[in-house]
Parts: structure tokens; sequence; C-alpha cells
């Protein structure tokens, strides 16, 4: 049977085994599976040894009726811990068994929550734990998923078995503090192993062939994407990126190219067209001038932009294209659109049906560090690397086709680029790509309107959408996420308190692709950006002057290639990557931010966290916004500004509250500056560069 099984899958699933070393041949062990469809065991089954012991939940084996009487079983009920004694009992005895440590089929087709009876039964046996995950098995109609997964019969279907992990113990716990730990630890694993599955899995290194497999997977004919001014199908997506694609590469021999388009099916269809067509694409910000925009060209080596008249005009940017032409030359998509001929657009068609792949090239894109506190750096990210950050993201948070997502930030942030369009687009969830996250009344009205189920962005928007949003608009919404800068508990609380919802808070940078940590709904703890992606190794390196916590370096598939820097030479991420961020992390493994390293000034020898002063003055008004710049001073190193737009804070209010905190003294800022409103960047991040010009005229 069990041959016949093996035969069979082969044949219809396509099944592949990776790694079958890893399966156990003898006991004790607890091969701990994922659990996305009834298949799931009949798959185990017929790949694990003869003498396997499947551990079943009463209820379901009443479902599944006589088929189970040749299969070596356990019946358990998960609210009753006593009948968890006899799998122990077995596991102990030498045998393998087989426990679903989500204890249920997934209903999201991703990883649900691990049962503490299972960080028991791992406990008291001190068995290693076998992790496998089955990918391909949601598709199939025997999932729970088939109302929001496009399901069929047979989809091809892989089973990775991972080398054996035992349990960090931790004596200091209670018994019961010790389960929930040891479940946890389950969870992770589980977590890690599905991530490297997804990645063993993957075949593509291109956004557009990953676009492509979306596309087949979800229906051609899927309305995946919105603007402001209409809507396009996969196949429409497709068919317009090979088109616009082909007629760029045919008339511009440059390697690399510009895109400076806002939020728009247009922008997708330049960036997957330039991706299938050999070239990479280098996303600039639109909002930051002229001289930021050729200094972050000149860093790439970009000569020709891709940009739109309609954009240009309804943004009134015509300045800044004017002061563009004159080093770079300028194409608009209008003129391309114009261009293409009945046989261009026959090709595309006949390309997209047959399936046709991306044209092999070095499958790169280039994103561009913000500026905020020094002049912007090119960033070289692969393809592949945005493709691993985003199935890192997939596998930590529940998402699927059926969720409906909102992207106001704009594609030249990383967070708006990958978590706001790659992710649906290659996870099949309709997006709604607004070109601006400004419009604070507009915003709430469109996730009303669309009935919009998960929203990302930083907490400077969501403070805004908050206030202009009616208790009822985001009815729908089930997952926010925020990222970019911290979230305030004021941002925080009034989201809960009037929309019920619980804004998720992750970290990364432009050169992680960009989420390193994140908090979700199986686990987060207010304060803290959340646990590391899976994949990701950290460490802290301590830093002279700073007493608790470090500075936080990293690695990982979704890190960049390397920076491009203006007049100098490519520089390339050897080692780990030094994120920049004073952090600390507990032995829940969650993250918490302290402070920017180069966020600090040295004042008499002692540094001092400009984020923390910020914090500090922060009681003064909740509502204002403040923001600390360091000078040089002859006498101490360094002094501290603060910009503020509370309007009644001066030097002596802020005395008082340091007076009241028992503050350091040294800590207080030398002057205090009142502003109608501080400089900020398209992202929702103060610009510290701009207070830095502004003290020179004071």
């Amino acid at each position: 049977m069990r041959k016949l099984l093996q035969f069979l899958f082969k044949i219809l699933f396509r099944f592949s085994l990776y790694r079958p070393e890893n399966l156990p041949k003898a006991g004790p062990a607890l091969v701990m599976p994922n659990h996305v469809s009834f298949l799931d065991g009949i798959f185990l089954y017929a790949f694990l040894p003869v003498n396997t012991c499947f551990v079943i939940n009463r209820e379901i084996a009443q479902k599944l009726g006589w088929t189970i009487r040749w299969v070596n079983h356990l019946l358990v009920d998960p609210l009753n811990p006593f009948s968890l004694k006899e799998v122990i009992h077995q596991v102990k005895a030498g045998n393998v068994a087989v426990i679903f440590p989500e204890g249920r089929i997934s209903t999201t087709g991703n990883l649900m929550k691990v049962y503490n009876g299972v960080g028991l039964i791992a406990l008291k046996t001190g068995a290693p734990i076998i992790p496998v995950i089955l990918i391909g098995l949601e598709r199939s109609i025997f999932s729970r998923v088939s109302n929001k997964i496009p399901s069929v019969w047979f989809p091809r279907v892989s089973l990775h078995v991972f080398s054996p992990r035992n349990l960090k113990l931790n004596d200091n716990l209670s018994f019961r503090l010790q389960k929930q730990h040891s479940a946890a630890q389950i969870l992770r694993i589980l977590q890690e192993s599905l991530f490297a599955a997804r990645e063993e899995a993957s075949l593509t290194t291109n956004l557009y062939d990953e676009l492509l497999i979306s596309a087949k997977k979800n229906k051609l004919g899927k309305v995946i994407v919105e603007d402001i001014s209409g809507k396009a199908s996969y196949r429409k997506l497709l068919q317009g990126s090979h088109a616009i694609g082909k007629k760029i590469a045919d008339s511009i021999s440059d390697e690399r190219i510009g895109i400076l388009l806002p939020n728009s099916i247009a922008h997708v269809s330049v960036l997957m067209g330039l991706s299938a067509w050999g070239k990479t694409p280098a996303i600039l910000n639109f909002t930051a001038g002229a001289d930021h925009i050729l200094h972050s060209a000149q860093s790439a080596s970009l000569q020709t932009v891709v940009t739109s008249r309609r954009f240009i005009e309804q943004a009134s940017l015509d300045s800044l294209i004017e002061n563009l032409s004159h080093s770079l030359q300028i194409i608009y998509v209008e003129d391309i659109v114009s261009r293409l001929t009945l046989s261009d657009k026959f090709f595309a068609v006949w390309r997209v049906f047959l399936g046709s792949k991306a044209k092999k090239s070095v499958n790169e894109l280039i994103l561009f560090t913000s500026g905020s506190e020094s002049k912007p750096k090119g960033v070289l990210l692969s393809q592949r690397a945005l493709m691993s950050n985003i199935r890192q993201i997939s596998s930590v948070i529940d998402y699927s086709p059926a969720d409906r997502l909102l992207n106001a930030l704009p594609m030249f942030h990383s967070f708006g680029l990958t978590a706001g369009t790659l992710l649906p687009l290659f996870g099949g969830l309709f997006t709604f790509l607004y070109p601006s996250p400004l419009h604070y009344r507009v915003i709430p009205e469109v996730i009303y309107d669309r009935n919009i189920t998960a929203l990302l962005g930083t907490p400077t928007f969501l403070s805004a959408y908050a206030r202009f949003a009616h208790p009822y608009d985001f009815h729908a919404l089930r997952l926010v996420l925020a990222g970019g800068e911290r979230l305030t508990e004021e941002v925080r609380s009034t989201w809960l308190e009037k929309f019920g919802i619980r804004i998720l808070e992750g970290y990364g940078t432009t050169e992680t692709g960009p989420v390193l940590a994140l908090n979700t709904l199986l686990f987060s703890k207010i304060g803290t950006v959340g646990r590391m992606l899976p994949g990701i190794t950290w460490q802290i390196e301590p830093v002279e002057g700073i007493e608790v916590g470090g500075d936080l370096q990293v690695k990982g598939p979704n890190l960049m290639t390397g920076y491009l820097k203006k007049d100098q030479p490519f520089e390339p991420l050897t080692s780990w990557y030094d994120c920049g961020d004073i952090v600390t992390i507990d032995d829940e493994g969650f993250v918490r931010i302290t402070a920017r390293l180069k966020r600090f000034a040295k004042i008499s020898g002692e540094m001092i966290s400009l984020d923390g002063i910020e914090k500090w003055s922060a009681p003064i008004d909740s509502k204002a916004q403040y923001a600390t710049i360091a000078l040089g001073d002859p006498k101490k190193g360094e002094q501290i500004w603060l910009y503020t737009t509370a309007k009644d804070l001066n030097r002596e209010s802020l005395r008082n509250l340091w007076s009241e905190n028992s503050y350091p003294m040294l800590t207080l800022p030398s002057r205090v500056i009142v502003l109608e409103k501080l400089p900020a960047l398209a992202s929702g991040k103060t610009d510290y560069q701009a207070l830095s010009r502004l003290s020179k005229q004071e």
C-alpha cells in the first residue's frame, strides 16, 4: 500500500521529497508537521516508518471512520490533559509519534497557534522534534481554505523534512510557563521550517516570473490591482508589462533605468516590464527635490528616467522635470503606449498565453535610502532577496487571496514596495494602489468603500487617518501593519479605542528588503517591534557609553547586495549588516528599539540619546511633535537643540519637567525652537537634514 501511494503521489501530484535522510528510522522522536488538508496524514503515512504512531483528535477520528484501522494511532482529546499521558508513554518507550501541533487543519492556509499540550509532550519526553512541512496541499480541494485559495484536484506537492531539533528548557520558570515556552519554541521551529521549505520549493529569481506563477495559481482573469484610474486583471497586467518592457528595451540600451511614478498600475507595469526584459529598475523618490534625485541618479549611474505626463501635471512637478532633463533623458509612459503597434500587442498577448518567462538578466532592483540623516545612497537588492523577504513575512502572518489591501505608501519606500505591492501581487490579494498617503480624509473612505481588510502605513499616517475616519470606516480591517518609525502609545490606543483594532508594529531598513521583525496576531508585545523573521541571524554588539542594549547586526537571504554611492566604487555587503539601531532582545525573542546609533550626542564624554530626549519631552503636549538634533559645541563637544510644535513649550518648562522626573540636567536641550510644522519626508519620517539646515539660519 505504501509503495502504491508513493507511486501515485509522484504521478498525480508531481511529488517531491526533500532530505529523506532526516526521516526518523527509530524513536524516540516527535514528528511535527504543518496541517493544511485532510490528505496530510496519508502523505506522511506513505513515507514515514511503518511503526510510526499517529496522534489523532478523537473528534476527527470519528469522521475518518474505518480508514484509520490500518494505521497505528492514538486518540486524544485536546481539552483533556490526561489523554496526553499515553502519548508521552509511547514516545518514552522509544516510538516515533506524529503530532499536528496546531491541533486542527489550517483555516488560513498558514500556520495557526500551537497548543500548550504539545509543549507538555515535548517537555515530558525530551524527544527530538523533527519539523516536516507540506507545500501545495493547501491548494487541494481537501483543504479548508478552498473559499479563499483557488483549489485544484492535483496540486504540485512537496514534503520537506528538516533535521531534528531539541527545545531549550528554562528550569527557572514555573511548569505552566515552561509549557507555554515550549509551545512558543515549537511554533518558531515550524515558522523557520516553513520559510526554508518555501525558499527550497521556489523556482524563480525574477519579479515578473513570480507574478506569472501567481497569475496561474489565482487565475489570469482575476482583478488583482486597482488605482484611481481603473482596474487590471493578472492577464492585463502581464500583457501591459510585456509590451511596455519590450518597447523600452528595444529603444534604450541602458542596463539601469529610473522610475519616477506614483502608486499606479502604470508603475507596476513598468517595474515588471523592465524586470521581464533584462533591465534593472531604480525607483526614485519624486518628493525629494531635484538635487536629491540627481544625486540618486548619479549614484546608480542612471541616464534615463521613465515618468508620466499626467502625473507631472497633476503633481505640479514641471519645474522638477525641467531641472532633471538637463542631466537625464526623460521618457513618458504615454509616449511608450502610443507607439505600441498591433503586432506589439499581439506579441504580448501571445507570450502571456504561452507563459513565457522573463529574459535572463542580473535580476536586480535599486532603491534609495531616505536621506533623513545624510545624502541618499543607492541600495542594490537582488530580486531574489525581495522575494525571500516576502516569504519570511508570509511564514509568520496569515493572509490569503480573500484579503483586500490598500497601499498608499509610495513604492520608492521599501515598505510600500515589498509589503504593500509585491507581497499582495504574488499572494493573490486584491490591492488598491493609492497615489499619496497624505489624503487623510479620502483614504478612510476608500478603505470603507472597497471593504479593505489589510492596511499598512507609518504611525504618522495612521494617526492622521484615525483623526478623520468615522468609527465604522474600518469595520472590515483585520490587519494593520505599522513601520518606518516608532509607534507611539497615543496612536496605538486611539486605534484600539476608536476602531477596536490592534496595530501590529514591525521594523526594518531599506537594506534588508525591508522587514526584519514583526508583531503578529500569533505573537505580539506592546512596546516592541516583534520577533525576528525566520531566516535572519542576529547579534548585538556592545557600544561604548551605552549600558543597556547594543548595536544590532544581521545576516539573512533578504539583505542587499551592496551600496551604490556617487563618485565611489560599488560597496558590496560581505559580512554582517549594521542596522545602526540600539536594541534589546528579551528571552521570548521580542525586539525593543531604544535609539538610532547615529541619533546620539556626546556631551562632556557622556552618550545621550536624542530619541530619548524627544520621548521625555512628549508629556508636555502629547499631541505635539518633537525632534532633536546635535550641533557642535566648543566647550562640551556637542549641544542639543529641540524643535517642537508644542506652542507653550520653552526651556523653563522643560527644565521643570527634567527636575520633576530627575532626568540628568546634562541632557537638557540648549535651545527650544517652536515651529508651526516639523519638516517631514514622504514616508512621514522627520527630516533631520532639513532641521540641520534650518539651525544654520538661527
